[in-house]
């Protein structure tokens, strides 16, 4: 078999299987019809080269880049067992998976991903192997099958992973944790790295992973420890400087501050982060930031109900044309849902709470609880209260499998509200019982 040869240099330093890298420097040798002596000299010994084939030595990068030379093959063959063609052709296949899933082609990135796993070349590519599993399991995750993604993550995570690669894996992972409502797994991925290693500098990385553990903070109620938080985060990235930690902490200290009342400092906050993120970000997280910063808007009465209506309504076809997941998309129409209430526009308000309900995992999910909770005040509004009253008791099915926490308890008071609007007295009751017992009184 003749290899063709390239200069290249890549992966030297992550040869570990010597006797494997010496098998294929002698089956090479052979085909050249080369003796040992003659592969040798005049730079090496003939025993040195008989000790490498046999995986007794490891050869130095300097001496691989020899050998790779005098064999007339590429150096990538003789450390992975992959030729440069080979190696074009899965990197090339590599950057179609990412390509798909940046613009939000997220099943033909999974499938991708998925073909290119399946690649027996890669087997020796620890690097890219672990490229494709991550853009596997971001994909799946933007697919909303997140179950899946967290598997594949977890098993990510029982490799030794390069300190960056770690990092990116432990930020998806607390995400997935956190978008599946699994709080207290969330919490534990973001502090295992973070109060452990406290000393360790400030990166954009670990910023984005405080802000995601930061969400955690907030979705599982801890508000007290969720504002402390913020404001280290923002401190944080102030000292960084940096795009990426800007953009992350601003983006979630708005989320913070609007949930406990602060609503000056979160429209503040989100507004420094869009523009930050307008001249800098990415066509996804730009997307979400939008979506965020009407939500904001919205929802502190920093602008009327029916131009965030019209800006919502415009940001669906970004959602679309980007790697948003289900979850990000469910959220749109969430909020878009709730800016046509506000306008009175019930039928489109109506529809777009059911899509929301449709793309997220059944039950055990806060934003499956709000969206019927606003279809039970949709139908109340539009005089049809028997259906509203069905919406408004389907609130429990979602909202059943999370654990008692200060935000369930938010959820079950406005749920008891909605009912006793409705004319459901027992079943605002029984919420009313619930949002205490998740109060903890």
């Amino acid at each position: 078999m003749w290899v063709a040869r390239t200069s290249s240099s890549q992966g030297v330093a992550a040869v570990t299987t010597s006797d494997l890298v010496g098998l294929r420097i002698k089956t090479v040798r052979r085909q050249r019809g080369l003796s040992q002596a003659q592969l040798a000299h005049p730079e090496l010994s003939d025993s040195y080269v008989s000790l490498i084939e046999s995986g007794k030595r490891t050869p130095t990068p300097a001496v691989l880049e020899l050998l790779a030379t005098k064999l007339d093959c590429s150096l990538s063959y003789l450390i992975n067992g992959v030729t440069a063609e080979q190696m074009e052709d899965i990197e090339l296949a590599l950057g179609y998976a990412r390509l798909a899933l940046e613009n939000g082609e997220v099943a033909e990135a999974r499938t991708r991903f998925a073909e290119l796993l399946g690649n027996s070349n890669l087997a020796g590519l620890t690097s890219l192997r672990q490229e494709a599993e991550f853009g596997l399991a971001l994909a799946t995750e933007a697919a909303g099958d997140l179950d899946e993604a967290i598997a594949i993550m977890l098993r990510l995570r029982e490799e030794e992973l390069p300190s960056e690669r770690a990092l990116e894996v432990a930020v998806a992972l607390c995400r997935a944790y956190r978008e599946s409502e699994q709080l207290h797994l969330a919490v534990e991925v973001g502090e295992q790295l973070l109060i452990g290693n406290a000393r360790e500098p400030w990166t954009d990385q670990r910023v984005e992973l405080a802000a995601t553990l930061l969400m955690a903070y907030y979705e599982r109620g801890d508000m007290l420890r969720a504002r402390q938080f913020a404001a280290e985060l923002l401190n944080a990235a102030d000292a960084l400087g940096t795009p990426r930690s800007i953009v992350a902490a601003n983006w979630n200290a708005a989320i913070v501050a609007r949930a406990t009342g602060h609503h000056d400092e979160a429209v503040a906050f989100i507004e420094r982060a869009l523009a930050v993120q307008l001249e800098h970000g990415q066509p996804r997280n730009t997307a979400r930031m939008r979506l965020q910063a009407a939500r904001t808007r919205l929802r502190t009465g920093a602008q009327d109900p029916a131009s965030v209506r019209n800006l919502l309504r415009s940001a669906i076809e970004e959602f679309e044309q980007t790697s948003t997941s289900t979850i990000d998309q469910a959220t749109l129409y969430l909020e878009l849902a709730c800016a046509e209430y506000m306008s009175n526009d019930l039928d489109d308000a109506g529809r777009h709470a059911v899509a929301c309900r449709n793309l997220l995992p059944q039950y055990g999910h806060v934003a499956g609880a709000e969206a019927n909770l606003l279809l039970g005040r949709i139908y109340g509004a539009a005089g049809k209260t028997e259906e509203g009253r069905d919406h408004a008791a389907a609130v429990e099915r979602w909202l059943q499998p999370l654990p008692d926490t200060r935000r369930s308890a938010s959820h079950w008071y406005a749920t008891a509200e909605t009912m006793e609007q409705l004319g459901d007295t027992d079943g605002a009751i029984d919420a009313y019982q619930r949002a205490l017992a998740c109060a903890g009184l």
